[in-house]
């Protein structure tokens, strides 16, 4: 948490306002955001499929991931009035309009990562 009136806010503010590519990460960016819309790029997917896509990680964290990518408005959530519960995220027309930017981000990750580190169990 930081404080409203901390530097650190206003820096970030200016730059997500004057930069497009800082406002993009700022997004899109971190560890698991990218690999969260890559699968949902195929359509709509139940909560538990996208758990079982990203073994490594943490409920806590993708829900939080989830929320947030939400609130900026990349995502949708849809929730089915029934029992049990049943959740399907799916990504906007905003979150759609990063399609090409997700394959060029993953295509050139492939050609450029070291080769001793091999494909791991996360689809991206």
């Amino acid at each position: 948490m930081r404080k409203e009136t901390s530097k650190n806010l206003e820096n970030e503010v200016l730059i997500n306002s004057s930069c497009g590519m800082a406002y993009t990460l700022n997004l899109i960016g971190g560890r698991w955001k990218p690999a969260i819309l890559y699968n949902l790029l195929p359509g709509a997917i139940r909560y538990s499929q996208l758990r079982k896509q990203l073994p490594l990680i943490t409920e806590r964290v993708l829900v939080l991931q989830l929320r947030e990518m939400e609130t900026d408005g990349l995502i949708e959530r849809e929730v089915f009035p029934q029992v049990p519960p049943r959740v399907e995220y799916r990504l906007s027309n905003l979150g759609k309009s990063l399609e090409p930017l997700l394959h060029a981000l993953s295509e050139w990750g492939n050609a450029n990562r070291p080769q001793s580190v091999e494909a791991g169990p996360v689809a991206c």
